[in-house]
């Protein structure tokens, strides 16, 4: 297990910074094959609900080109809708139909509609590089942090009925790390864009809301039985296991850089 980690990490961490550098085109694919894997491995997890799964990954690559390009975007939400209703209203049996019909929007709007503001975010004048690697680093760090301390001092779960081994003493770890590492971010690259304030608040906000995020996608998966969302990334498990501390995360923090 530790060997695909590594060599998993070896490949895709170049992929991912090269990405960021470059920023444009290729940041924007990379995130799209992000979303494409994430809302189908989505409708794998909730296959019990029977989602309209084709409609939806297709809806998604068109409504994720949409949001680059700022281009019909309500139109295709609204003729989306439509046709997961037509869809739903075309099969012989009705039974769980609202299940069907609110995952599937789930999956084709929401997971998407989040996941596109690591774009966002990246496009920000000037800075937007920065942004995406202190979000990217504040994320990978707290988990690091709240991982290791909650394996050795964890003693009070933190949701155990979602996920057993998260403790209340790894998710203070957790928020501890994200506050000193945007701090040390902000201190080595930026010192004139940022104050010490805002750093800190930064790292409340994505400490917070990326563990959040990441207990949001465990309560799918367990829900519907599954431990991983896919194998797509040998020892990590699928996309949506990656990226889920960004679904709400990456809006929040996007939202939180415009308020402050």
């Amino acid at each position: 297990m530790l060997l695909p980690r590594i060599l998993t990490a070896l490949v895709g961490i170049p992929v991912v910074l090269a990405c960021i550098f470059y920023g444009g085109l290729p940041f924007q694919i990379m995130f799209f094959v992000v979303v494409l894997f994430s809302v189908m491995e989505f409708f794998s997890i909730t296959k019990k609900y029977k989602p309209i799964g084709i409609l939806g990954v297709l809806a998604a690559i068109i409504f994720y080109l949409a949001l680059n390009a700022d281009f019909y975007v309500n139109e295709i939400v609204i003729v989306t809708i439509f046709l997961i209703f037509f869809f739903a209203m075309a099969r012989k049996n009705v039974e769980n139909i609202s299940s069907s019909i609110a995952v599937t929007c789930f999956g084709t709007f929401f997971i998407t509609w989040a996941l596109f503001h690591m774009v966002l975010i990246r496009d920000i004048p000037k800075y937007g590089m920065h942004y995406i690697i202190f979000l990217f680093v504040n994320v990978w760090m707290l988990d690091t942090g709240a991982y290791f301390i909650g394996k050795k001092f964890g003693k009070h779960k933190l949701a155990s009925v979602i996920s057993p081994k998260k403790t209340i003493e790894g998710a203070i770890a957790g928020v501890v790390t994200a506050i000193l590492v945007s701090l040390a971010y902000r201190y080595l690259f930026l010192q004139d864009v940022i104050t010490n304030n805002q750093a800190i608040i930064y790292g409340l906000v994505i400490s917070f809301v990326g563990q959040f995020s990441d207990l949001a996608e465990s309560l799918f998966k367990r829900d519907c039985n599954i431990k991983d969302s896919g194998n797509i990334l040998p020892g990590h498990g699928g996309m949506l296991d990656r990226f889920d501390s960004y679904l709400f995360v990456a809006p929040m923090f996007y939202y939180i850089i415009a308020i402050f």
